[in-house]
């Protein structure tokens, strides 16, 4: 099923957090792809529907946040790949790789956002995305694809977030067979 919206809300409180995950499902029929806490104490929401119903929740769920709000995104025409893996969802794994590209952020929205504009700018397919849980609240995504195509994909990703969001970016070119085996 396609889900043309992302909607997501970070907050500092955990118990905040889960009654902003009660607010929002209430408002709108929407589908919670991530609802849980995240280094150091926050509490991150991720869900998906279409786009009216999105924006309904995210303002109703920004607004239970109150003073509790991180940060918010609203995505009405995210790439589809990004509910998917939301939803640990990837595609099969290429015969060969001919290039990786793996984006590391400060924030989970960062990279929600840096891959929505690598997959929309480029023919690339994410391989890899973890949203915060064991990194202390960052977050990183691992694409692949023709060189040129993670190229393309990096550098949309680095004008969407900015620099300041950037913790790391690395292209790795014709990398060894064996790289395949760790994704998960």
């Amino acid at each position: 099923m396609f889900e043309p919206s992302i909607g997501l809300i970070e907050v500092r409180s955990i118990a905040r957090g889960m009654r902003v995950v009660d607010a929002l499902v209430k408002k709108a029929p929407v589908r919670i792809h991530v609802a849980h806490p995240i280094s150091p104490g926050h509490f991150v929401i991720i869900f998906s529907g279409g786009v009216a119903e999105v924006e309904e929740s995210l303002v109703e769920g920004v607004h239970e946040a109150g003073s509790f709000e991180i940060a918010h995104v609203f995505l009405p025409a995210v790439h589809q790949s990004i509910p998917d893996a939301l939803s640990g969802s990837f595609g099969a794994k290429p015969p060969h790789l001919e290039a990786l590209g793996i984006m590391e952020t400060f924030t989970v929205a960062s990279t929600i956002l840096a891959a929505d504009a690598a997959c929309k700018a480029a023919p690339v397919e994410l391989v890899q995305m973890r949203l915060g849980q064991g990194l202390g609240g960052k977050a990183f995504f691992v694409m692949t694809g023709e060189l040129h195509d993670v190229e393309a994909g990096i550098d949309a990703a680095k004008e969407k977030v900015g620099e300041d969001a950037l913790l790391e970016v690395e292209l790795i070119a014709r990398p060894h067979p064996d790289m395949l085996t760790i994704y998960k």
